[in-house]
């Protein structure tokens, strides 16, 4: 007999093991008793499909990571760019992303935000 699936809706939380704010998603996931799948970018970069999802849902802006040193490191803080050539330095860069990412079906949130999370579960 297969071991019945988890209840409750899919949780995808995209970001790094050894970031304090992934590290937060997922202890809000398991302190409700859901399941979470953690998929470290460092290890497997998002596909590109994945990464337009996001865009394509809450905008180039509140995806990229303005205060990381990634950004600083690159110089981007000088650079004015359209929503389109954000998009694409983000999919070409990983490292520029504000994490963690995280999917609850078709609901969608990025960075350490409790209140959109528990929006997303209200809804699934």
């Amino acid at each position: 007999m297969s071991p019945a699936p988890p209840a409750g809706p899919l949780i995808q939380v995209f970001g790094r093991e050894d970031s304090q704010e992934t590290r937060a998603a997922l202890r809000f996931f398991k302190e409700r008793r859901l399941a979470v799948q953690l998929v470290d970018i460092r290890r497997k970069p998002m596909a590109a499909g994945e990464l337009r999802r996001f865009v394509d849902r809450l905008g180039p802006a509140a995806l990229a990571d303005t205060t990381g040193r990634a950004w600083i490191d690159a110089g981007l803080g000088y650079l004015r760019m359209t929503p389109d050539e954000l998009a694409a330095r983000l999919l070409a860069d990983q490292r520029l992303l504000r994490l963690p990412l995280v999917r609850v079906a078709n609901g969608f949130a990025a960075g350490r935000d409790e209140t959109a999370w528990k929006a997303l579960l209200a809804k699934a």
